[in-house]
């Protein structure tokens, strides 16, 4: 059994149990036939205990409580370094930068992109860092991000691709919240839209990364001496920078 901290898009096959815990909130019972072993998976809306094909909800319910103490101390950790977005505090990110503010005439939250600026409006009197508008923001944020994201990084990767002689056979925007990209043995590419939280420098190291697991598919020696060819001797620097961004918004 393992224990998975992050954001995953499971699909429900057999069924599906929700109920309240006093300590860790709401809690989703589910089982899905590519799982292999129970997971605990944290989520914006629920606690997910996903169950390989075979496994009870007793057995998941045992296995929740043997792991209750890390999830508790993982979802304070969350709440601590919760960002908020609001009037005061804006998001920017590669191609635009949110501006939130109430709206007298606006009965829902609205949304509209133009000249690099995300506006974000929000019906008066509505507190704006609720659980509820926050998560407004933040669907409304990825929409976007997703959409800046397919515009932006396929052509990036096929320029870097040609500047330094690699090939892939597809290139997909993805919301992966566990790893900002991935290489198939097809050559083909997956990116997180969450790479738009990043500065250009390293969005280019982590689109490099991908390019070179095309050549080589491990994170062995020549993989490490491809990486530092294309990005002039820095990348274990560049992996070292990335490693201080998240996901999260």
């Amino acid at each position: 059994m393992i224990f998975i901290f992050g954001l995953l898009s499971l699909r429900a096959i057999f069924m599906k149990t929700a109920f309240d815990d006093d300590e860790l909130g709401r809690v989703e019972i589910r089982h899905s036939e590519r799982a292999r072993r129970i997971k605990i998976v944290i989520k914006p809306d629920a606690l997910h205990i996903v169950l390989p094909p075979g496994a009870s909800k007793q057995q998941g319910l045992a296995f929740l409580n043997e792991v209750r103490g890390k999830i508790l101390q993982k979802q304070k950790k969350q709440i601590a370094h919760k960002r908020f977005i609001d009037e005061e505090n804006s998001l920017q990110t590669l191609s635009f930068i949110t501006k939130v503010q109430a709206n007298a005439e606006r009965k829902t939250v609205f949304f509209r992109l133009k000249d690099g600026v995300l506006l974000i409006e929000y019906p008066q009197g509505k507190d704006p860092r609720s659980d509820e508008m926050q998560q407004f923001f933040r669907n409304g944020i990825e929409f976007f991000l997703r959409k800046e994201a397919k515009r932006l990084l396929p052509p990036r990767l096929k320029q870097l691709a040609n500047l330094h002689g690699f090939s892939f056979t597809d290139v997909k925007i993805q919301s992966s919240r566990t790893r900002w990209g991935s290489c198939s043995g097809r050559k083909s590419i997956n990116l997180s839209y969450f790479l738009l939280s990043m500065p250009p420098n390293l969005i280019d190291y982590v689109l490099l990364h991908e390019l070179c697991h095309t050549v080589e598919m491990n994170h062995g020696e020549r993989f490490w001496a491809l990486m530092d060819k294309v990005t002039g001797n820095r990348a274990k620097a560049l992996r070292r920078e990335v490693k201080r961004f998240s996901t999260s918004l």
